[in-house]
């Protein structure tokens, strides 16, 4: 039970004391839990006391032991409970998840079976294939709370929140950070499941405070992770696509929109494109990184989700006029990634519903510039794809991979030579918080793990950011206009050249469309509830027709309904699981309250926490909670929510090119260089010059791919602007104005098919301006 096949044969990662398996052992009063490492080498015991069902009490022996010893112990153990039977073999596992107490006893989340889907300079990284929730008190009448309606009504809203897909790990590798940082990072004894990607941080609280390591958790990162081995023209490289959902202010797609005090924006992921190329055993590896993000418009707005209205009004607050929440949230990335903040905005024009978001976000940008220094302004580009996806998806694109030229230029990429396990030894010092493994004659570096650090060639100073109005379709195809620039310099560095010609029928374009493609799908199912919209990546391909119009309608019609009927639910389990929100002494239950009564993201959750006396106990929930009047009671939980014209100028720093006229004239390091058309069938007339550096894109390549499903075992195997425009910049287009007046953009749609709740899935209502119509789907 609980045995995992042998992986492939792979190059040896270094050798270092992480915990890989465990055993879960059990008596009358205790749950032993034994850990070992992946080479078998060591074993180590946690023991967690199963008397107090009120309080979570740990206790770790500091002991190596070796595997007769720990053979040995465990006979003592079962010798000494032979009263009570023994010591029980209760389960296998790969990890701790985290606590969790609701009404009544805690309990331990545990991975049972995992998959592995890639690896990141040797280091393996996981998917969670199987999990399991252990009660931790032996069972008595304290513990019958457990069974009551509420009880087990707040373990299936935890339950919401599915691990199994699109939450990832890795043991001896920090996946919540960028290449670039896991390889430059020469602090240790940090804390890092705080940070803003670790999503079972709160879970993981009480047992990190209590042992000060976290050698028995994982840290788990939501998001998307797909990993491609490719061949061009006899180059071997690996491509690693990875996606990192921001913990905070996280949530559905219209109970979280824009910013909150903290300057967290919703929808907040980063996104690395690593690059590694294949070389012999005992080489350092050449690896390339490149990041980018997207989030919400950082402004206080918000739209309220309607059965009869797919397109809400958006309401804009206007309580932050000096726009301090945004600057905190400029701040921060700058904090995160460097100095230079890029801006693509491709929120729509004209008399469009997104307008008035556009013209704040262009004030907010103004104003933060006005404090700061030039070097520091924001530089912003709007650019309403949507407008330019009507005269040609060709030419969209053209211009969305020239400003991703243009920021590559200007924020550069990651680009090193490293040993295959960098970083692990940072990732053990960090495990033990106060007490380091390594003694301090071992962190003196000797001349041959010199040489095992990594040669540093380029670093990444800034970032681009990417939005919409959801952050999802449309910041998909910029996202990917960006990755597909920045693969092709990737590729230089490596020194995997060909011909400067970017073709949209190239293998390797269309292999990195497909995982954006993958990645755009996985985003929005978290966000909204549904794929992304395919229409502009299908019109790239050339396969835009009546199906896949139909697909897209579908989508609409999925999307609109999970946001009427189903975030409410889904927004208490994310609330619950990152524990800003749970059951409180003196109120109604997460789903007797209305949706503005627990949905504001900003909790304090040390106040929501009651005081109690032991101090190693991190109890969330109910201190002098009458038990039996719980259980006797037994509340019906509610089913409620279950189905249940603007114009600019320079002063203001967004650039909007003419559908006609790409080409524009700009100043000091943003003097221009244009660009070569892109598609040789595209009916694009610009002859401006650029991308001429673009190697390796040429369809006439011999190219092939191998994905992770095919490197590793399956889990079904396994048992248990010059683009850019400064806001105080003046800049000048090629008809020689420098000022830009928006013309209205397209009229919105006038209708969408939505699905009636109740009603045979062929039969929706034609929703036009408010007014319902029936109309059956045919």
């Amino acid at each position: 039970m609980g045995s995992e096949p042998r992986d492939e044969p792979r190059r040896k990662l270094v050798d270092l004391p992480f915990l890989h398996k465990f055993k879960l052992y059990s008596t009358h009063t205790n749950y032993y839990l034994i850990g070992r490492d992946e080479n078998k080498t060591f074993w180590r015991i946690l023991k967690i006391d199963r008397t107090d069902p009120t309080e979570l009490n740990l206790f770790e022996d500091p002991t190596r032991y070796t595997h007769d010893e720990i053979v040995q112990l465990k006979k003592w153990i079962s010798r000494g409970n032979q009263k009570f039977g023994g010591l029980k073999a209760e389960t296998t596992c790969y990890g701790i998840i985290g606590f969790v107490r609701f009404l009544g006893p805690y309990y331990m989340l545990v991975i049972k079976k995992r998959k592995k889907v890639g690896e990141i300079c040797g280091h393996a990284v996981y998917g969670i294939a199987e999990t399991e929730q252990i009660m931790i008190p032996y069972p008595s009448p304290e513990t019958r709370v457990a069974n009551s309606l509420a009880e087990r009504r707040y373990k299936n809203l935890l339950k919401m929140v599915d691990v199994r897909k699109n939450f990832y790990f890795s043991y001896t590798y920090h996946l919540m950070y960028t290449l670039q940082t896991n390889v430059c990072n020469s602090e240790s004894g940090e804390i890092h499941d705080e940070t803003m990607f670790v999503w079972n941080e709160y879970l993981t609280h009480g047992i990190r405070r209590i042992l000060q390591n976290t050698v028995w958790t994982v840290s788990l990162v939501y998001g998307f992770f797909q990993q491609t081995k490719c061949s061009v023209s006899d180059e071997e490289f690996v491509l690693t696509v990875i996606a990192r959902r921001s913990r905070h202010y996280a949530g559905t797609r219209y109970l979280r929109r824009g910013i909150n005090d903290a300057g967290n924006v919703a929808n907040e992921v980063e996104i690395e494109q690593i690059v590694t190329k294949e070389v012999p055993e005992g080489q350092k590896v050449p690896m390339t990184s490149v990041v980018q993000m997207r989030g919400s418009i950082p402004l206080f707005w918000s739209q309220e989700t309607s059965v009869f209205t797919p397109q809400p009004d958006i309401i804009l607050n206007n309580k932050d006029v000096k726009h301090v929440a945004t600057r905190r949230h400029f701040e921060n990335l700058k904090q995160r990634y460097g100095r230079l903040i890029i801006i693509m905005n491709l929120l729509k024009t004209g008399k469009h519903r997104e307008s008035i978001l556009r013209a704040e976000f262009g004030k907010a940008i103004s104003s933060i510039n006005k404090g700061t220094t030039r070097e520091n302004h924001l530089k912003a580009i709007h650019f309403d794809l949507n407008k330019h996806y009507k005269s040609g998806a060709d030419g969209a694109f053209e211009h969305l991979c020239n400003y991703g030229k243009r920021a590559l230029e200007l924020i550069n990429l990651f680009f090193c030579e490293a040993p295959l396990g960098v970083g692990a030894e940072a990732v053990i010092n960090d495990s033990f918080f106060n007490n380091p493994f390594m003694n301090e004659d071992e962190e003196e570096t000797s001349p041959e793990e010199e040489a095992l650090k990594a040669d540093i060639f380029s670093l990444q100073n800034g970032v681009l950011r990417s939005n919409c109005i959801d952050c999802l379709d449309r910041t998909n195809v910029a996202q990917y206009a960006h990755g597909l620039v920045a693969l092709a310099q990737q590729l230089h560095l490596l020194g995997i050249t060909g011909p400067p010609i970017v073709d949209k029928n190239n293998p390797l374009a269309k292999k990195l469309m497909e995982a954006y493609e993958k990645m755009g799908d996985a985003i929005a199912m978290q966000y909204a509830g549904s794929d992304a919209h395919i229409k502009m990546f299908s019109a790239l391909r050339g396969d835009w027709n009546m199906m896949m119009k139909h697909r897209d309608m579908i989508t609409a019609v999925r999307r609109h309904y999970n946001n009427a009927y189903m975030d409410s639910e889904k927004q208490n389990a994310i609330n619950m699981f990152l524990g800003q929100s749970g059951p409180q002494l003196g109120r109604p239950a997460l789903w007797e309250l209305r949706s503005d009564q627990h949905n504001t993201g900003n909790l304090d959750i040390e106040n929501l926490r009651p005081r109690i006396s032991r101090s190693f106990s991190d109890n969330l929930l109910l201190e002098g909670l009458d038990i039996e009047e719980l259980i006797n009671e037994n509340p019906q939980p509610s089913r409620e929510g279950l189905n249940g014209g603007w114009e600019t100028n320079s002063e203001v720093g967004f650039f909007e090119p003419e559908l006609a006229s790409p080409s524009v004239h700009f100043e000091d390091h943003l003097r221009g260089t244009g660009s070569k058309q892109m598609f040789p069938d595209s009916g694009s007339t610009s002859d401006s010059q650029g991308l001429d550096d673009v190697p390796g894109f040429s369809h006439s390549y011999n190219t092939k791919f191998t994905t992770a499903d095919e490197m590793f075992e399956r889990c079904s195997s396994m048992s248990s602007d010059n683009m850019f425009s400064d806001i105080a910049e003046s800049f000048t287009s090629t008809t020689g104005t420098d000022h830009f007046e928006f013309l209205p953009g397209p009229s919105q749609t006038e209708g969408e098919y939505v699905l009636v709740p109740g009603f045979s899935n062929d039969f929706y209502h034609w929703v036009q301006h408010g007014r319902a119509f029936s109309r059956v789907w045919r």
